[in-house]
Parts: structure tokens; C-alpha cells; sequence
């Protein structure tokens, strides 16, 4: 009976820390029409029997006959500045799934999508199952930045966070740190290089430079939140920097906007003790509560 009470204790763990489709990161809005995934539906049958079928929401990448094909063009454009962005996006189930993104499409089973040398700017991205395409939304894509995403079939394609590119450097040592950090699944922070997170020497000088050039709590929150859109913290860190701070109005606020940037968030409670009054304390465990 003991046995069967441990392996049950264990089973429930599991259940209970496992990344949970839909609960991290921006949902982005699927703009495949309504008539787009009906004929999809109602012809995924019609293209077994008939392999040449290029119908509404299918690509068919076997028709090779381009009967218009335009000659060698001999105007080539080198070194043309047009941006340099990167995307990174994880389908986690098992399917026969493909990713166009710009001028660029994969297909493969391992689940990971990496496109690599995009042009900074709006880009359409489509996601197909077994040819058929079943999610298209437009993404933002910034110049020298990583857009990491995850899709799920039932729950949609989900932006987690954004990288910034600094000479070649991935600013990890696992390729699923990127993905497992949103959901709280990277483990012991002493063990595991967080992407993007300040060692503790960059912090100091990082927090000597706001005492510097800042004097007050409305200068020292914008000069954080500057940061903070290409950093992420520990819990401890964001704790100093919430109690220097004057007013614990000014401390909430902070400590509320910089939770999704904290990445260690089981330690949140730490950053608690940066407050003057016990109801702030309260006021921050009840958001933290709830998020």
C-alpha cells in the first residue's frame, strides 16, 4: 500500500509541473479564415485519391511544372542592409508539420523550427499539418532579435519573449532554456545560465549606473523598465531593486512589472522584504497569487 502511495505521490508531481499548453507568453491571433479551414477540412479526404489537387489552404509542394519560368536575372544586389532578425518556434506534438515564414519553409519532425537571417519588419507566418494550413498570423520582427514562440493545435501560436542579438552569442547553453524558461521548467538557477539574466557583477554596475543618473523613483522605475526590455533577473536582484525605492506605492508597481521578467519566480517571495508595510507585502503576494 505504501508503494503504490509513493508511485501516486510521484505521478501527481509530474502531472502538476508539466508545461501546460496555453499558460505562458501572448497568445497571437490566427488569421486563417473560416472559409480557408472549412474547404481544408472538407478536402483533406479529396487529396488522398487525388496528389495533384492544389486547393484553398493547401501547399502542394510536389507541383514543380512552372510552365512561366523568367530567365537568370544578372542584377544582383550584394550587401543589401535590409535587417537581420531571427525567429525560433517549437510545436511540441507529434505531426507532420511545416513552417513558412518570408521566403523560407520547414518541414521536419523534431518539433523545433529555427529560421535564421529574416529583414526586420511585419512577416507572415503559416503553419501547415500534413500540407494543410491551419494557422497564419503576422509577426513583428525586430532588427538584432530572436522572437521565440510555441504552437499548439488546440491552443494557438503563442509569442513567449523576445532576445536581443549580440554578436552571434545565443545567450544559453541548452537549446530548450529558451523555451522551458517561460513555463518555470529550468531548474536550479545556480546551476542553469537563464538567457539574458545579469551575473552579479553586471548587476552592480548596472545598479551603481541608476544611482548615478537617477535620483528619484519615477526616474530609477523608467531607467529599470529600459533594462528590464533586454534583461531578465533573479528574484534577489529585482528585491534591491524594489527597496531602493522611496515610496511603497512606487515599490508595487515595480515589483508587479517586473514579475514577468523574474527568473526564478518560486523565490518571488524574497522580494517582499523590500517593503515598509505589511500590507504591500500582502498586496504583492495576492498578484503573485494570481499570475
Amino acid at each position: 500500500m505504501k508503494k503504490i502511495f509513493t508511485i501516486c505521490s510521484i505521478l501527481s508531481g509530474l502531472l502538476f509541473f508539466a508545461q501546460e499548453a496555453g499558460k505562458a507568453g501572448e497568445l497571437l491571433k490566427n488569421e486563417v479564415s473560416k472559409r480557408e479551414i472549412e474547404s481544408t477540412t472538407s478536402k483533406k479526404q479529396d487529396s488522398r485519391n487525388n496528389n495533384s489537387d492544389n486547393t484553398s489552404g493547401f501547399r502542394n509542394s510536389n507541383n514543380q511544372n512552372n510552365t512561366n519560368k523568367k530567365p537568370a536575372n544578372s542584377n544582383y544586389q550584394w550587401n543589401n542592409n535590409y535587417g537581420y532578425a531571427e525567429v525560433f518556434l517549437r510545436i511540441p506534438e507529434q505531426g507532420n508539420f511545416s513552417v513558412e515564414l518570408a521566403d523560407q519553409l520547414i518541414a521536419n519532425n523534431s518539433g523545433k523550427y529555427r529560421f535564421f537571417d529574416l529583414p526586420a519588419g511585419r512577416i507572415l507566418i503559416s503553419i501547415y499539418e500534413n500540407g494543410f494550413l491551419m494557422y497564419r498570423t503576422t509577426l513583428n520582427v525586430r532588427n538584432n532579435s530572436r522572437l521565440v514562440l510555441d504552437f499548439f493545435t488546440d491552443e494557438g501560436l503563442y509569442l513567449l519573449d523576445s532576445y536581443p542579438l549580440q554578436n552571434g552569442y545565443y545567450g544559453f547553453n541548452d537549446w530548450n532554456d529558451i523555451w522551458n524558461n517561460p513555463y518555470g521548467n529550468s531548474g536550479n538557477i545556480g546551476n542553469i545560465n537563464y538567457p539574458n539574466v545579469m551575473d552579479n557583477q553586471t548587476f552592480q554596475q548596472f545598479l551603481s549606473t541608476m544611482k548615478e543618473d537617477a535620483w528619484f523613483d519615477d526616474k530609477k522605475i523608467t531607467f529599470i523598465n529600459q533594462q528590464g526590455r533586454h534583461a531578465m533577473f533573479t528574484s534577489e536582484q529585482i528585491s534591491v531593486l524594489v527597496k531602493d525605492l522611496s515610496f511603497d506605492k512606487n515599490k508595487i508597481a515595480l515589483a508587479k512589472s517586473l514579475f514577468a521578467k523574474c527568473v526564478d519566480k518560486q523565490k518571488y517571495f524574497v522580494v517582499g522584504d523590500a517593503f515598509d508595510f505589511e500590507s504591500s507585502r500582502r498586496d504583492l503576494m495576492d498578484f503573485v497569487s494570481k499570475n
